[in-house]
């Protein structure tokens, strides 16, 4: 798989937007909020053509990743009962996956489970979660992303697997403290660590060589998107200078995330220059006129429900004026994509490249998408 860092600040990330998406996402489904990935999708990068001169092209645009259908490998038999050590350091012995429940803010694991064929097992869903195959499932978050107990226990799950992107923690223990197998696998998210997170949750549910052949599988679809947005993305000679920020309105919080943070993993497999590592942004921190104007984008990646928080990029060069002074402000360069899609790094990775991909050079196709 292409090699890109590792993030060590996705948990954190993950938090924020747990913390802070709530008063836009409270009440709402996945397809009702900015979190949703519902919407016409993003033509294919194949099926367009790239503009001329994507530095200067005048407007935002909505990326939307394709819906597809899950493609569940069943070579390799279901070996139990297993014994994993999780990320926390909790030894699980697992022997019985009749029932159940992957748990994270991106819909990221229930989508592995199924893929990796035992989808017929899970027996509810994140708000997250929102592909065809689990769409009948019952809901056992509420208030956008926070954990219901009540709701979890009334499915009687014999297995949860979850990270750290969901709370309250003390839902997730006790779940334990009732006697339901809990392992907590990996919250860094990169596109270097989709294949270790494959690993675990194929280690959890005893399908390790269904887990290899995913791993892989993904890393082939994510290797030839990234060539294939390569062959594009200098097609001028020169690389689009992107910066991603994480905004909520109602919250008055706005970062700019740098290196290790997962967006500039994002950005470099866009074909983008990552301008908050060359001007020393590490992680994420709270915007500064001083470091956005240093940054001087051509672009900004956004969330939607972010984008949506600050009532859409007028708001946005509103609310951060020092984006004004920046090309990317000038000529109101933003592309959106569902918060539950745009770091989301699982199965569906090189589906989210190539739709952001679209939105960056093809941006008129990307509008006329959105349009119907």
């Amino acid at each position: 798989m292409t090699a890109l860092r590792r993030s060590p600040f996705l948990p954190v990330i993950a938090s924020l937007v747990l913390l802070l998406a709530g008063p836009v996402l409270a009440g709402c489904t996945s397809a009702t909020s900015g979190d949703d990935t519902a919407g016409v999708a993003t033509p294919r990068l194949a099926d367009v053509t790239a503009v001329n001169e994507p530095r200067s092209w005048e407007g935002p645009s909505t990326a939307v990743a394709p819906s597809s259908p899950v493609d569940p490998i069943t070579e390799g038999e279901q070996s139990l009962p297993v014994t994993v050590t999780d990320r926390q350091g909790t030894t699980v012995e697992i022997d019985d996956t009749s029932r159940i429940l992957a748990l994270d803010i991106y819909g990221s694991l229930s989508r592995t489970v199924f893929e990796l064929g035992l989808g017929d097992q899970v027996v509810g869903r994140d708000a997250s979660s929102g592909f065809t195959e689990i769409a009948d499932r019952p809901l056992v978050t509420q208030n956008g992303h926070d954990l219901n107990a009540e709701a979890i226990l009334e499915l009687a799950p014999t297995l949860i697997i979850t990270d750290t992107s969901l709370g309250p923690w003390d839902t997730v223990l006790q779940m334990r403290d009732a006697g339901v197998d809990v392992v907590v696998v990996d919250s860094h998210r990169a596109i270097d660590s989709i294949g270790s997170l494959v690993g675990e949750v194929a280690a959890a549910l005893g399908v390790p060589e269904r887990g290899a052949l995913l791993a892989e599988r993904i890393s082939v679809a994510v290797d030839e998107t990234v060539a294939e947005i390569a062959g594009i993305a200098q097609a001028d000679g020169e690389k689009l200078r992107m910066i991603f920020l994480y905004v909520r309105g109602q919250s008055g919080v706005y970062y700019m995330f740098g290196e290790e943070s997962g967006a500039d993993a994002l950005i470099t497999a866009l074909g983008g220059a990552d301008v908050s590592s060359e001007i020393g942004w590490s992680g994420m921190r709270p915007i500064t006129d001083e470091g956005l104007v240093a940054a001087n984008p051509d672009l900004v990646l956004v969330m939607t429900g972010g984008l949506e928080s600050v009532e859409g990029v007028d708001g946005l060069l509103e609310a951060v004026p020092a984006l004004q002074q920046t090309p990317a402000g000038e000529h109101r360069r933003v592309v959106d994509m569902a918060d539950s899609q745009i770091l989301s790094f699982g199965p569906d990775t090189a589906r989210v490249l190539e739709a952001l991909a679209v939105a960056v050079y093809a941006p008129d196709a990307a509008a006329a998408g959105a349009a119907g």
